[in-house]
């Protein structure tokens, strides 16, 4: 993590994956899963969906649901959001490209 001196304070900058920056095994995969979560979450609150509709539409237990609401994602694979969210209506695109450094990494973009 670089670190900056700005007015007389010692201030680190992120890498722009806040679960990397606390070291967290998987951060990658928790960077996906949390942006596929957020993404699921503006669906639903655009459907005007209960967690029971929401439940039936996405093909998972209203449980699951509400751990998810809780960000308890332990129960659900990145293919599983994803499948929710195509369920919801949204188009997944996956891109394979050449690293630029020696070990590639995971990433969400979203429009």
């Amino acid at each position: 993590m670089k670190t900056k001196i700005i007015d007389g304070v010692e201030v680190h900058i992120g890498s722009g994956n806040i679960f990397a920056d606390l070291e967290l095994a998987d951060a990658d995969k928790l960077k996906i899963k949390t942006g596929l979560v957020i993404e699921i979450r503006k669906a639903l609150r655009n459907l005007d969906l209960t967690q029971q509709d929401a439940a039936k539409r996405m093909g998972i237990t209203q449980p699951k649901v509400s751990d998810m609401m809780r960000g308890d994602l332990s129960n659900l694979s990145e293919r599983k959001l994803m499948d929710c969210l195509t369920r919801l209506g949204f188009d997944i695109e996956i891109s394979v490209r050449p690293a630029k450094t020696l070990i590639g990494h995971l990433m969400l973009s979203t429009h």
